[in-house]
C-alpha cells in the first residue's frame, strides 16, 4: 500500500471510530425520556447525568492529549475505543441514578483521550499544508455519527429497550478495535526526527498555558460548544415533550440537523483556506455571530417546522465556527506540542459538556418546564465567543503559522 492511500486508510478508520463515539454518546440523549421515566428523575437529574460523562471527558482531554504526544496515538486510540465501548455496555447494566451517575462518569474517562489522539495522528499522517482541510473534514464525523444515532438507536429502543440499545452499540464498538488493531500501523514510530529535536522531548507547558491567543481559542471553543453540547442533549426530550412529538419521529428529525452541521464542518477547512486566507478570525466571527441569530429564532419560532429549519441552519454555522477554530489551531501549533496543545482545547471545548447540559435543566426547572430561559443561555454562551473572536490578532496568527511550518520542514 502506498504512503498516499496508507493515510486515507488511517483517516477513514479515525472517521469510522468517530462517528462510532457519537452513536455511542448520542444513545444517551435519546434514550433519557426512558431512563427517566424507569428511575424517576427530574429534569436536573436528568441533566446531571449528561453531564457526569461530561465532567470526566473534559478532565481527562489534557492527560490524553500528554499520553499521545508521550506514547503514540495508536496505543491511546485503542485503550480509548476498548474503554469507552465497555462502559457503553454497562450503562445498560446500571440499576439506579447513583450506578448511573459512575457509568457515564467511567464512560467519559474512556472516550475523553480519543479527540486528542485521532487528531493528532490525523496531523502525524497528513503535511502542513493538508492539515487544517484533514482537521476540519475529521471533525465533520462529529456531526455524520450523531445523525446516524436517532437512525440506529430510536428503533432498538421501540424494539428491544435502551438497555439491549446500549449492549449492542457497546459490542459494535469492541469489533472495531479488532478491526484497527489489525490495520494501522504504529505512525509515530515511523517519523524521522532530527538529532536537535530528540535533545528535548518535554512538552512546553509554560509556553502553552501563557499564551494569550491559546486561552483566547479556548473561550471561543468553550462559548459554541455551549450551542452544541446543550441542543445535542436536550432538543430530543425538548422535541418529546415541549413539541409532543414521538421516539419514532425522533429518528427522522433529530438527524437533519446534524446533516447541515456534517456539510458545515467538512466545507469549513476548504473555504478558509480558499475565502479566508490570512484573515482566518473573520469566518470564526462571521459564523459565531450567525449561530448567535438563528439560536435567537429558533428560541422565537412557533410553529414545529420553524423550529427545525432554524435548529438545521444553526448547526450548520455553529460547526463552521467549531471546525474553523480546531483548523486554525492546528495550524498555529507545532507537531511537538500538538496532543498536549488540542488536549487544552478540548477541555475548554468539552467543559461546555458539563456546564451546558447542567444549566439548562436546572433553568428548566425553575421556570416550570419552560425552555425559554434555556435557549436564551444559549444565545449569551455563543455571544461571547463572536466578541472574544474579534480580538484574535491576524497578524499573530500569521507568525504562528509560519514558525509551526518552520518546524515541520525542520522534523521531516
Amino acid at each position: 500500500m502506498t504512503k498516499k492511500n496508507s493515510k486515507y486508510l488511517i483517516f477513514a478508520l479515525l472517521y469510522i471510530a468517530y462517528c462510532i463515539l457519537y452513536v455511542d454518546r448520542a444513545a444517551m440523549n435519546i434514550a433519557l425520556t426512558s431512563i427517566g421515566k424507569d428511575f424517576g428523575l427530574n429534569a436536573s437529574q436528568s441533566g446531571l447525568v449528561l453531564s457526569a460523562f461530561y465532567i470526566s471527558y473534559a478532565f481527562i482531554q489534557v492527560p490524553g492529549g500528554w499520553l499521545s504526544d508521550k506514547f503514540g496515538s495508536k496505543v491511546v486510540i485503542i485503550i480509548s475505543i476498548l474503554m469507552w465501548s465497555v462502559f457503553t455496555m454497562f450503562t445498560g447494566f446500571s440499576w439506579s441514578f447513583t450506578s448511573l451517575l459512575i457509568i457515564r462518569f467511567m464512560f467519559g474517562i474512556g472516550e475523553g483521550p480519543y479527540t486528542a489522539a485521532s487528531l493528532s495522528e490525523t496531523s502525524e499522517v497528513f503535511d502542513y499544508r493538508d492539515r487544517s482541510k484533514a482537521t476540519s473534514s475529521m471533525l465533520s464525523s462529529n456531526y455524520v455519527g450523531s445523525a446516524i444515532a436517532p437512525i440506529i438507536v430510536a428503533p432498538l429502543i421501540i424494539a428491544l429497550g435502551w438497555r439491549a440499545t446500549f449492549h449492542i452499540i457497546g459490542i459494535l464498538g469492541i469489533a472495531f478495535v479488532a478491526i484497527y488493531y489489525l490495520t494501522v500501523r504504529p505512525i509515530r514510530k515511523s517519523k524521522v526526527i532530527s538529532d536537535d529535536k530528540k535533545i528535548n522531548k518535554k512538552v512546553d507547558w509554560k509556553g502553552i498555558l501563557t499564551s494569550k491567543m491559546v486561552w483566547q481559542f479556548i473561550i471561543i471553543a468553550l462559548g459554541i460548544s455551549m450551542v452544541n453540547k446543550g441542543l445535542d442533549s436536550w432538543m430530543p426530550t425538548y422535541l418529546l415533550k415541549v413539541r409532543d412529538i414521538n421516539i419514532k419521529s425522533i429518528s427522522y428529525l433529530v438527524p437533519l440537523p446534524f446533516i447541515g452541521a456534517g456539510i458545515g464542518a467538512f466545507s469549513s477547512g476548504w473555504i478558509m483556506d480558499r475565502f479566508f486566507k490570512n484573515k482566518e478570525k473573520l469566518i470564526i466571527a462571521l459564523s459565531s455571530l450567525l449561530t448567535m441569530i438563528f439560536v435567537f429564532e429558533m428560541y422565537n419560532a412557533e410553529s414545529l417546522a420553524s423550529v427545525i429549519i432554524f435548529e438545521v441552519i444553526t448547526y450548520f454555522f455553529k460547526s463552521i465556527t467549531f471546525a474553523s477554530t480546531y483548523a486554525l489551531f492546528s495550524k498555529i501549533i507545532t507537531q511537538d506540542n500538538y496532543g498536549s496543545s488540542i488536549g487544552l482545547l478540548n477541555f475548554g471545548s468539552q467543559m461546555a459538556g458539563f456546564i451546558s447540559p447542567l444549566a439548562m435543566g436546572f433553568l428548566v426547572d425553575m421556570f416550570n418546564g419552560s425552555y425559554n430561559a434555556a435557549f436564551l443561555f444559549l444565545v449569551f454562551s455563543v455571544g461571547v465567543a463572536f466578541v472574544v473572536s474579534l480580538t484574535l490578532n491576524s497578524n499573530e496568527i500569521r507568525k504562528k503559522s509560519k514558525n509551526a511550518e518552520k518546524f515541520e520542514i525542520e522534523t521531516i
